[in-house]
């Protein structure tokens, strides 16, 4: 007998999310194990900031469950938010903070001293280039440091999960760069890292997983070997999302 696998870390299944007669999200499963870096990816509207805002806690389900580690991702959203690291689209901060006020006090909820603080974040504000703009109000950000100040926040008590929206949205090609090393780093220590893009290019070089949405279903789940048997051996990762997005969602896929 071959011997069970570990659990998915992540394990959505049949989630949908209704507003009136439409549905943002239908009949959504799949699952994602620790350390996997999967992409979730999709035209405007397919979805995806609601299904990440579902494993936020932030939305309720209409139907369906999503779990982080086992628990149920609304009814558990505290416990939850323990292990999991979030970066939305559009960070929102307290305006009349400063970027060093706003990572003490998400460190301290998070019970860590003033000390492991600062040891923890020195290195990332020096890569992201935000040690200068740390005692600047959050109010005068930019949006590519907002996004800078936010992931900071979201990595500083070391969670099991990543779950950024749209990551590289408003960040310069340095800081992306920075990024991407931080995602390839955190996966080769076993961390899990979720994200949602528009940006095919990137998740072709970046994921062990892609997962493609349209119309708030997904049509299709794989490894790039495995969504090119769909078309071709050397489609390119745009090729394949063009042909999957465009087709409507089938019951295997959905």
């Amino acid at each position: 007998m071959t011997p069970a696998g570990p659990s998915p870390l992540v394990e959505i299944a049949n989630l949908t999310k209704r507003y009136g007669t439409f549905d943002a999200v239908k009949d959504l499963s799949f699952a994602v194990s620790s350390g996997e870096i999967f992409a979730l990816l999709g035209p405007n509207g397919a979805g995806k900031t609601t299904t990440i805002r579902m494993l936020m806690g932030i939305l309720v389900p209409t139907s369906g469950t999503a779990r982080i580690n086992g628990l149920d991702c609304f009814t558990d959203r505290v416990e939850v938010k323990r292990s999991v690291g979030y970066l939305p689209d559009e960070p929102l901060f307290y305006d009349y903070l400063r970027g060093s006020e706003l990572i003490r006090f998400t460190g301290e909820m998070h019970g860590l001293s003033r000390a492991e603080i600062e040891r923890r974040t020195a290195t990332l504000l020096q890569q992201l280039e935000l040690t200068d703009a740390l005692e600047e109000f959050a109010v005068n950000y930019s949006k590519g440091m907002k996004k800078k100040l936010a992931l900071v926040c979201a990595m500083l008590h070391d969670p099991a999960l990543l779950i950024l929206d749209e990551p590289t949205n408003g960040l310069d090609p340095f800081a992306t760069r920075v990024l991407h090393e931080i995602i390839r780093e955190k996966a080769a220590q076993g961390k899990t890292i979720f994200f949602s893009t528009h940006l095919l290019d990137q998740a072709e070089k970046l994921c062990t997983q892609i997962g493609i949405m349209t119309k708030g279903r997904l049509a299709a789940r794989g490894t790039l070997a495995e969504l090119r048997s769909r078309c071709s051996a050397d489609s390119s990762l745009e090729q394949i999302f063009f042909s999957v997005a465009t087709e409507p969602p089938t019951a295997e896929t959905a």
